[in-house]
């Protein structure tokens, strides 16, 4: 239990006396599903740290700084409990210099573009790598056409897993995962075939990446990830398109406002923007780690490309967007 307890000190103190505890509940939940059971579980923890479970408890003095002085209203109008989803960033923090690598596909990604990114990213020393979505293509349980011929899905997990681990061992640093649309196909997959397992640990997906790619940080699909004044997105995060006639960054700006990069698009871009009072915006797209040539649109007009960004006290940061052509960096 201890490590419970110390996520939810840890949480308390972040967020601070005031939120409820059941929306802390949640949020904790949802960064750590194979931590805790449930949401109840989280609640638990909770309560526990503020004296709220027992007589025993109440009087433990470790704890103290978690009691509630006073009650805080929680619910004063008895409405419904909601199911509203909490939306919180995910904040990368304790990192200088951060690799982005954008839409891997495996087993369909480019052992030449990837190479000659490590290569640039072991020399420039970063201390962070985030594979920003779509680490695996999941084409055995796409529900479009599939080829009957290409990888089985167990295939692809673990040619997925073997790339990873080996990128994590080249640049000896930590390795953050965030789902794209093309993981969330896995999710679709047990909606419509296998609801009937859908809550049990083994089976999710994020279980399963952290067991092949031990201490690997899975971030959720849809969560933005801040790094100082920098947004990190995959690019499906929209309900609408970020196409736009000018460049994918120029669309991302039109629907972010603020600094922001993604992937997702497979083409490297740049836009910015000064506002009404002076301050300088820039949006960024970057290039993918995949063929360039797939079977179902063999002509397009992607690049491969990554991304590395520095950080500068608490706010700042400058960003290397580079493009590869034909192993060489631009």
């Amino acid at each position: 239990m201890s490590l419970k307890v110390d996520l939810a000190r840890k949480y308390r103190k972040k967020h601070g006396m005031d939120m409820p505890t059941l929306k802390l509940a949640r949020i904790m939940y949802n960064d750590h599903k194979l931590t805790f059971t449930d949401v109840e579980d989280a609640r638990n923890k909770l309560r526990y740290i503020a004296g709220k479970r027992g007589a025993k408890e109440a009087t433990n003095k470790v704890e103290s700084e978690f009691f509630e002085k006073e009650e805080r209203p929680r619910n004063p109008y008895k409405l419904p409990e909601s199911d509203e989803t909490v939306y919180d960033p995910f904040i990368l923090k304790n990192h200088k210099r951060i690799a982005i690598f954008c839409d891997p596909h495996a087993p369909y990604h480019s052992v030449q573009a990837i190479t000659a990114a490590l290569a640039y990213c072991k020399k420039d020393k970063v201390d962070a790598l985030l594979i920003n979505g779509d680490g695996w293509d999941f084409h055995g349980i796409s529900h479009f056409m599939t080829d009957p011929s290409k990888k089985k899905f167990h295939e692809e997990i673990q040619i997925g897993a073997d790339l990873f681990n080996r990128m994590r061992q080249v640049l000896d640093v930590p390795l953050y995962y965030k789902l794209g649309n093309h993981c969330e196909r896995y999710q679709h997959f047990l909606w419509q075939k296998a609801k009937e397992i859908i809550g049990l640990d083994e089976f999710k997906l994020e279980e399963i990446i952290e067991k092949r790619i031990p201490g690997t940080v899975v971030i959720s699909g849809k969560t933005i990830i801040k790094a100082n004044d920098l947004n990190i997105v995959h690019g499906h995060e929209f309900a609408s398109s970020i196409m736009s006639p000018v460049n994918i960054a120029r669309g991302l700006y039109l629907r972010a406002k603020a600094n922001t990069i993604c992937g997702h698009h497979h083409r490297s871009s740049e836009h910015t923007e000064q506002d009404i009072n002076g301050k300088m915006i820039t949006t960024w797209s970057i290039g993918c780690m995949s063929e360039l040539h797939p079977q179902y649109m063999p002509i397009n007009s992607w690049n491969h490309g990554f991304a590395i960004v520095d950080l500068f006290g608490d706010k700042d940061f400058e960003v290397r967007n580079k493009r590869i052509w034909k192993g060489k960096i631009l």
